[in-house]
């Protein structure tokens, strides 16, 4: 079958057909590391993660990047509160998101960019767009003329005229248009800045992934994705810079993933996750409470592209169902190798991979894929109860972790119990090490990071406090 996608562009699900035949280029925005991530964005990086792994599947070669915007005004105003230096902070920050994203059995992309170490390019983009006139300087900044680019809205659907009675735009005399935006900051005092023909500055954001994207993958590719919160403006500027620049077609296919929200659990009403209504879920504090296949199936368990509702109900209640999962992973209590019983089994395997390539080939249809997969639970546990053993329930098995696998999940009893059983303990000796810290007893505090480290245990220390792993 040929693989269906849906294409924010279009609003259509197409065909997925590739620049390259075999090959995906997909670009991916990453996370802006001012703070702590959250578990909204790893429902992002698991949503792009299996939509890789299912290509892959299907015998893509994928070329993955995933950028770090680790310059931004979220990150001098912290870093200045902080009083450390804005990207010694983002970079502290970003190692910490890659660990967590190995903790969560996200595969590494390949290449992680990052705004300040790809300045050159940027340059050369924004001298580009000034060439062609699509942007002029303006005292050190310069600025993308919004009504030179004749289908600027295509994406979100908004025409110009539409953004002016909608959208508030910052007032600023020396922009041509309210509509136009930055490509390039003048310095200001205490912030990163680098050289340009315009004075010393600093990349606006949206240009930012443009030139990215361009370095890592060419000036087109087939996948460019985010969360859907990006359509508009930063993907629409996208959009409208690329192609102006080029005179090609930037992104094949546009790809979007809806945001997560909350239940209050007093007023029982959803709302965003945000610092300011103090309800923001980081991974680490997930990860401490759950196993990282729950997270996982909490955003396997609805389209991509829909808004994703959590709270403490619905992580237990896919805890619970990774119980089930795992129930299909214990061992035969018999030896039956044939007769009716081993032919059911093996016609049940055959049945649900048939299926789960089919949904998952209809715009990575996972819900549908999960739902394949408990019905190959339900085969090896009803095999498992009459009897059956040896290389037929082996190979039933084998083919439940190989699907879990394409969705990402580790489906390992082992890691989950041995996880479980030892937070508490290595939790106690984290507040331990942080308190003899506090008291200046810093040799004591290095012989328990020591002594944890010899038996396998891994201390990492970050702007927002401690976390650990094993290995």
């Amino acid at each position: 079958m040929t693989m269906m996608l849906y294409n924010s562009l279009t609003r259509k699900i197409e065909p997925l057909e590739t620049i390259e035949p075999g090959v995906v280029r997909m670009y991916v925005c990453g996370v802006t590391p001012y703070d702590e991530a959250h578990i909204g964005h790893a429902m992002s990086a698991i949503v792009f993660d299996v939509i890789r792994r299912y290509l892959e599947y299907r015998g893509y070669t994928v070329r993955h990047i995933v950028n770090f915007t680790d310059v931004d005004d979220k990150i001098i105003a912290r870093a200045e509160t902080m009083g450390v230096d804005p990207l010694h902070l983002s970079a502290q920050l970003a190692e910490e998101f890659l660990a967590q994203l190995q903790d969560l059995n996200v595969l590494p992309a390949t290449a992680y960019p990052r705004v300040s170490q790809t300045i050159p390019e940027i340059r050369a983009f924004v001298e580009g767009l000034i060439a062609k006139g699509y942007a002029y300087p303006a005292e050190g900044d310069v600025y993308f003329r919004v009504h030179k680019d004749e289908d600027y809205g295509k994406l979100s659907g908004r025409s110009l005229a539409d953004m002016f009675t909608g959208t508030r735009f910052e007032v600023d005399p020396r922009k041509e248009s309210p509509a136009d935006f930055a490509l390039w900051k003048a310095a200001r005092p205490g912030e990163p800045a680098w050289q340009s023909p315009w004075g010393e500055g600093r990349p606006g954001w949206h240009i930012e992934c443009s030139a990215m994207c361009m370095k890592h993958l060419g000036e087109q590719m087939d996948i460019h994705g985010g969360g859907s919160d990006l359509v508009f403006p930063h993907h629409e500027n996208e959009i409208a810079q690329s192609e102006s620049l080029t005179d090609k077609q930037f992104a094949r296919f546009w790809v979007h993933n809806g945001m997560l929200q909350l239940v209050n659990p007093v007023t029982r009403q959803v709302e965003k996750m945000s610092k300011s209504l103090g309800n923001v879920v980081t991974i680490a504090s997930f990860l401490a409470q759950y196993d990282a296949d729950v997270l996982r199936l909490i955003v396997l368990s609805s389209s991509y592209r829909s808004p994703l509702t959590y709270n403490t109900a619905v992580a237990n209640d896919n805890a619970r169902k990774l119980e089930r999962l795992l129930s299909a992973l214990q061992p035969p209590v018999g030896s039956v190798e044939t007769g009716e019983v081993v032919a059911d089994l093996a016609s049940a395997v055959v049945t649900t991979q048939a299926f789960f390539t089919r949904v998952m080939d209809q715009d990575f249809n996972t819900a549908g894929a999960v739902a394949a997969l408990f019905d190959l639970v339900r085969a090896i546990n009803s095999a498992r109860d009459a009897g059956v053993g040896g290389a037929p329930f082996a190979a039933a098995q084998a083919a439940l972790r190989e699907l879990g696998g394409v969705l990402g999940l580790r489906l390992d009893p082992s890691r989950r119990e041995r996880n479980q059983d030892i937070a508490p303990f290595i939790q106690l000796l984290i507040e331990l090490r942080a308190e003899l810290r506090t008291s200046k007893q810093y040799a004591l505090a290095d012989h328990v990071r020591m002594r944890l480290a010899e038996l396998g245990i891994t201390l990492e220390d970050g702007p927002q406090g401690t976390r650990w792993k094993i290995g």
